[in-house]
C-alpha cells in the first residue's frame, strides 16, 4: 500500500510538473522546411513555478517498457521496434519531445480544460498507455504518421491521463514533411493537418487556425501611409504591417504571433541553417521568469522557458540549448547503435552554468 501511494505521489507530481502548473504553462512549437526539403520540428518547453529536471533519454531497439496508469505502474506492456532520442522533463519516462531511428518526431503540449480522455478503467490497464507516456510508446512502435493515425483510430489502446490537471495535445511529424496534431475530446483521438506549421495550448487547434482571421490586415513589412483629414500619417519605423500583432505569452498570443514569424521566415539552403533559423524565432518566444507571477514571488530558475530544441527529422539529429546553458547541443542518431546501445538517460545540463568564452586581444 505505502508503494502503491509513493507512485501516485510520483505520478501526480509529474503531470502537474512537466510543463509548469496549469496558469503558466506556455509552450510554443514551429516547424520548418529547407530548401534541400530538410524538415525540422522546434519548440519551447515552460515550467514556472519549478525545475522541470529535464534529462535526455536513449532507448534501444528490443527495450521493455511498461506505462503508468491512475493508479500505477501496470499499464501496457511494450517492446521497442525502433531506437528513440528522448527529450523528457521530471523522469525518464516522460518524452515532452523525441524522434525515432525511422524519422518519426513526436512532441507534447500541454492542453487544459479542453481536451479529456476517455474514464480509466482499471479492467483495460494492460492496453492503457499513460498520457505522457504516449511519446515513447509512439516513437518505439512506429515509422510514419499514418500508422499511429490508423492504429489510435482502430481503439486498440486507451489513453489514459495521470493526472487530471495535465491533460496533452500532441505534435506529430515524419520524414514526408507533414504534421498532424493529435487532441483527445471527450474521449475520442481527433487529427488534423497541421496546415500552418504551429502549435501552442488551448484552446482547441482549429480554433487557433479560426482565430487568425482576427489578424488578416497584418502583412509583412511596411503600411502604407495616410492622410486623415490634412494630416498624413507615416509609420515611426520598420515592420509597421505587424502593428497589432499581439505579445502577451497567452496561447493565442503565441500562436498568432508564431504563426506570422513562421510563415514570413525566409527558406533557408539546408537543414542546419534550418535549425538556427527556428532557434532565431524561438527567442522571440522565451518567458522571463516574473510576468507569470503576482507580485513578490520569486522562484530560484533563470527563466519560464526551461529548454528549447530543434529536431532535424530528415537526418535524424536533436539540437537542444537550455535556459542554463545557451550553446546548442546535437545528438546524432546516425552515430548510436540502437541494436548494441544501452537504455540511458543523462541531465541535460551537467552544470547549472553558462560556459563563458573570453576573446583574448593582442
Amino acid at each position: 500500500m505505502y508503494m502503491k501511494h509513493i507512485l501516485q505521489m510520483v505520478i501526480s507530481f509529474a503531470a502537474i510538473a512537466w510543463c509548469g502548473i496549469v496558469s503558466s504553462s506556455a509552450c510554443t512549437g514551429i516547424s520548418l522546411k529547407a530548401k534541400d526539403g530538410s524538415y525540422i520540428q522546434a519548440r519551447t518547453i515552460e515550467g514556472s513555478q519549478l525545475k522541470l529536471k529535464s534529462e535526455y533519454v536513449i532507448i534501444p531497439r528490443g527495450q521493455e517498457i511498461q506505462s503508468y496508469t491512475p493508479q500505477a505502474k501496470n499499464g501496457m506492456k511494450f517492446t521497442a521496434k525502433y531506437g528513440v532520442v528522448g527529450l523528457c522533463v521530471v523522469q525518464k519516462e516522460f518524452i515532452a519531445e523525441g524522434i525515432n531511428e525511422a524519422g518519426l518526431s513526436t512532441g507534447l503540449f500541454f492542453f487544459p480544460n479542453y481536451g479529456e480522455y476517455e474514464p480509466y478503467e482499471p479492467s483495460n490497464a494492460r492496453t492503457t498507455v499513460g498520457d505522457l507516456q504516449l511519446n515513447t510508446w509512439m516513437l518505439t512502435q512506429f515509422a510514419t504518421i499514418d500508422e499511429v493515425r490508423n492504429v489510435l483510430l482502430s481503439g486498440a489502446i486507451r489513453v489514459a491521463g495521470l493526472d487530471s490537471t495535465a491533460v496533452v495535445h500532441y505534435r506529430i511529424g515524419d520524414k514526408s514533411g507533414r504534421q498532424l496534431v493529435l487532441e483527445f475530446v471527450n474521449g475520442v483521438p481527433h487529427f488534423y493537418e497541421n496546415s500552418v506549421g504551429v502549435i501552442t495550448n488551448s484552446p482547441g487547434f482549429l480554433w487557433h487556425l479560426d482565430n487568425l482571421n482576427n489578424y488578416v490586415n497584418l502583412h509583412p513589412g511596411n503600411a502604407p501611409d495616410q492622410i486623415l483629414g490634412e494630416r498624413k500619417l507615416v509609420p515611426f519605423g520598420g515592420n509597421s504591417g505587424f502593428l497589432g500583432l499581439p505579445g502577451d505569452a497567452t496561447p493565442p498570443s503565441r500562436f498568432v504571433r508564431a504563426a506570422f514569424f513562421r510563415n514570413t521566415a525566409p527558406q533557408r539552403p539546408d537543414a542546419f541553417a534550418t535549425v538556427l533559423e527556428c532557434f532565431h524565432i524561438l527567442n522571440n518566444f522565451d518567458i522571463p521568469i516574473g510576468i507569470e507571477h503576482s507580485k513578490g514571488h520569486t522562484v530560484d530558475i533563470p527563466s519560464a522557458t526551461q529548454w528549447t530544441s530543434a529536431i532535424d527529422i530528415t537526418n535524424g539529429k536533436v539540437y537542444y540549448k537550455t535556459s542554463y546553458n545557451n550553446n546548442i547541443r546535437c545528438i546524432d542518431l546516425q552515430s548510436i547503435d540502437f541494436a548494441k546501445v544501452k537504455y540511458q538517460w543523462h541531465p541535460m545540463d551537467e552544470n547549472e552554468q553558462q560556459p563563458i568564452e573570453a576573446i583574448i586581444v593582442r
